[in-house]
């Protein structure tokens, strides 16, 4: 399936700029792996967004998502593990599916935080974000699961149903490195080490530049011109906590609303240059 726009992440970012995308006649999905791996998912209370005192995290984004699908934008169950250009659009992998769209934005937050050390060394070489796509690999040898989603324990007993041997990992407060020599050997946890043969690690949303190659990024946010939320990347543009504080929601929803409109503005140049 092919949409004017992909929108990588499901908080008030993401729905922000769907509906945005939808009031401009523009086709848009949202990608996410849903709304209880988001962080403001976990909030009790939240006392300062306007007309809408005290609503819950929980709440508020149950009550965006049914305004963004009531709105006609469609929404794609997964985590992102690839968004690679195709001359002229993107494809995204995500899980074992795949869908194509002219402009991506991406809304992934920062709560993917920096690659455990040796991380961005043995991806592809016994480092992985997709259990569907690489748990086969390993049938029959010793992997390790770190995860934080809330589907971790699924992943993993799916990766046991392959006939891998699965030790899962759950803390965020533990410090993992992945070792190695060519390929993955053990997993670092606190510096005790777990001999296996791959690590699969599992955040809600991958670290924006481990997606798509050539994206720059200002420390752990990714760049963007202010003024458009355009990135380094023609055609991909960023909103949210991803482009740096404040972590408010109500910054996270005007940078919605402004990679969409500089989204929808980019689809149209583009139309009407090859109508020419």
């Amino acid at each position: 399936m092919k949409y004017d726009a992909v929108i990588l992440g499901g908080g008030p970012a993401a729905v922000s700029a769907a509906l945005t995308l939808r009031a401009r006649s523009k086709t848009a999905a949202i990608l996410s792996g849903g709304i209880d791996d988001i962080p403001l998912f976990r909030a009790n209370k939240i006392p300062n967004y306007p007309g809408c005192p005290d609503i819950s995290g929980r709440a508020l984004l149950e009550t965006m998502e049914r305004q963004a699908l009531d709105a006609g934008a469609k929404l794609l169950h997964g985590r992102a593990t690839s968004v690679a250009s195709l001359g002229g659009s993107f494809g995204i992998v995500y899980g074992s599916d795949f869908c194509e769209a002219e402009t991506v934005i991406l809304c992934t937050g920062v709560a993917a935080g920096k690659p455990f050390p040796g991380e961005r060394d043995y991806l592809g070489r016994g480092v992985s974000y997709c259990v569907t796509c690489d748990g086969m690999l390993y049938r029959g040898k010793k992997v390790c699961v770190v995860g934080f989603t809330s589907d971790t324990q699924e992943e993993a007993d799916l990766l046991r149903t392959m006939g891998c041997e699965t030790e899962v990992f759950t803390s965020r407060a533990a410090k993992y490195a992945v070792l190695g020599g060519e390929r993955v050997t053990a997993l670092s946890v606190n510096g005790a080490e777990h001999p296996c043969e791959a690590v699969f690690i599992l955040r809600p949303a991958a670290a924006p530049d481990t997606l798509l190659a050539g994206l720059a990024m200002d420390g752990v946010h990714v760049a963007v011109d202010k003024a458009t939320m355009k990135t380094s990347v023609e055609g991909v543009f960023a909103a949210g906590d991803c482009t740096g504080k404040p972590y408010q929601i109500a910054k996270a929803v005007g940078d919605g609303n402004i990679a969409a409109l500089s989204a929808a503005q980019y689809i149209e140049e583009r139309s009407r240059g090859a109508k020419a």
